[in-house]
């Protein structure tokens, strides 16, 4: 067998988790290291029972990959078949051995004339995936941040008190911001009311959807890494449109499916507030400075 240098113990409790799953037993035959990850340690493993792609983090929260499970089992049953995303066949959380995650391999591929299309397509077809309130099954995160998805029946109220009002406490207890600016957020927050829509839809999102974070397999576009949960849609596009990479075909074959409404631009820089602040908590720098002109706009 060769094992590459992921653990010899977590592929061990992965053929156990794997021979659970098929109801036989599963030998790895092979496992090579991947890379592309930040986070997590990555590899592809041929086995007995076909080949997946595996996971797997000493040092992340417990739960980390168990919640990840839950996103892309959601977004695969929202998705319909219109976009992929990698089905999950195992996941365990971190104890005294690595947590990992292992899922339906998807081989590599290279975009085609119509991969922008089938990627609005398909996120828009997710977006009409509908839930009754807004948050998710469990708590989950936003990279490594923790997001508080208790089920709210406003949108307004959990933005403010779910998105922008926990992290912004979670920069505090690590970072502590400044009062002058906790007193502009502070402000911004008691707005939040009359500065969202009180939408009656909630649908499923994929919740850290950049560039990096879907892939181009054999297949088409896929979807990985989500951070999910019920939302205004227009929260997609907080993080999507930060970085870029999502061409004008994209949003032509989105609205074909699932129009935006015209003035969605306007309320975009707060929807890109969360990722802001968040992307402050994890790496410090201008981000800072980046929030607080997006909070000091809408206030």
């Amino acid at each position: 067998m060769l094992f590459g240098n992921t653990s010899k113990s977590v592929l061990e409790e992965v053929e156990k988790s794997l021979s659970d799953k098929f109801d036989k037993e599963v030998k790895i035959e092979k496992s090579g290291n991947l890379g592309g990850g930040c986070i997590n340690n990555a590899s592809k493993i041929e086995t007995t029972a076909g080949t997946f792609f595996l996971k797997w983090n000493a040092r992340c929260r417990p739960d980390m990959f168990l919640r990840e499970a839950e996103s892309l089992s959601e977004l695969k049953k929202a998705a319909n078949g219109k976009i992929e995303v990698p089905g999950v066949y195992a996941a365990k959380e971190v104890d005294n051995t690595p947590g990992f995650l292992v899922l339906e391999y998807l081989a590599p591929g290279s975009s085609g004339a119509n991969t922008d299309e089938i990627l609005g397509r398909g996120l828009a077809t997710i977006h009409q995936f509908e839930n009754e309130k807004f948050g998710f099954y469990n708590d989950n995160y936003c990279g490594s941040t923790p997001q508080d998805n208790s089920w709210k029946t406003s949108w307004p109220e959990f933005f403010r008190d779910n998105r922008l009002g926990y992290l912004l406490g979670l920069i505090q207890k690590d970072r502590s911001l400044p009062a002058s600016e906790m007193k502009v957020y502070d402000r911004l927050l008691n707005k939040i009311p009359d500065l969202v829509p009180a939408v009656s839809k909630s649908v499923l999102i994929h919740g850290d959807l950049w560039g990096g974070n879907y892939m181009v397999c054999s297949k088409g576009p896929a979807l990985i890494d989500p951070a999910s949960y019920y939302a205004d849609r227009e929260m997609e596009m907080g993080i999507m449109t930060m970085f870029g990479g999502f061409s004008q075909r994209f949003y032509s074959a989105y609205n074909e499916v699932n129009p935006l409404p015209p003035d969605w631009e306007d309320r975009n820089p707060l929807y890109q507030l969360y990722h802001v602040l968040n992307h402050y908590y994890l790496f410090g720098g201008g981000y800072s400075s980046q929030a607080l002109r997006i909070a000091k706009y809408y206030v």
